[in-house]
């Protein structure tokens, strides 16, 4: 059977993502459950890479690494094992703004679980969105404004890369070329390109929500 969204799966998707969370902040982890879950993150990712790039599903239009949902998971998969600046930054405004996007709206159209599709998708998507999740709320690690202008920078050059790529290969990484077949919410952004100002606008405008109260009360406390 194809996956439905908010069908059984989903929703059972979406509780074990709500309850998974909240045993993060409340639980914490260690240093070694940090590298361990990394581990398992880069081997689920690694095979994924190689599944997509060998015979006959090799596509320079779908295959290469270039989604978001793949440089999150690298830079999760980073900020997991090193704790780094950058990494926790990316994977903080990457996957609580656009990795949570698959949990309301998932571009998934193969089968349902129990399918390697199914459990690759969804794996790698809540577990960004944790690790984001845990860092923040777990660890107490706040984002600043030298983060979000990481995060926005980082992000203009993806794009940049991303919609090249899409025009030599007829790929459309990113959803920046057409909107994704299944309903979305670009649905509600007007036809392409024209929806891309509203979502960098956004999106943009997001983050910065997400970075001023952290940066608000840090100030607070140093006065």
């Amino acid at each position: 059977m194809a996956f439905q969204p908010y069908g059984p799966s989903h929703w059972a998707v979406l509780a074990l993502f709500a309850a998974v969370s909240a045993a993060l902040v409340l639980v914490g982890g260690s240093r070694r459950g940090e590298r361990a879950a990394a581990v398992v993150m880069a081997v689920l990712f690694a095979g994924m890479v190689v599944y997509l790039n060998t015979p006959p599903r090799f596509g320079w239009g779908h295959s290469l690494p270039l989604q978001l949902s793949d440089l999150v998971t690298v830079s999760a998969i980073c900020a997991l094992w090193s704790r780094a600046r950058w990494a926790y930054a990316l994977t903080y405004y990457w996957a609580l703004v656009l990795s949570t996007q698959a949990l309301v709206s998932p571009a998934l159209s193969g089968p349902d679980f129990p399918s390697v599709e199914f459990l690759v998708f969804w794996g790698l998507h809540l577990a960004v969105v944790w690790v984001a999740i845990y860092q923040t709320w777990g660890l107490g690690m706040r984002p600043d404004w030298r983060d979000y202008r990481v995060a926005v920078v980082v992000s203009l050059a993806w794009a940049g890369v991303a919609l090249g790529v899409n025009a030599l290969s007829g790929g459309n990484y990113g959803f920046l070329s057409r909107k994704p077949e299944v309903d979305s919410l670009l649905d509600l952004l007007g036809p392409w390109p024209w929806y891309l100002l509203p979502v960098v606008v956004l999106v943009f405008g997001v983050w910065a929500l997400m970075t001023w109260p952290w940066t608000r009360q840090r100030s607070r406390c140093t006065t």
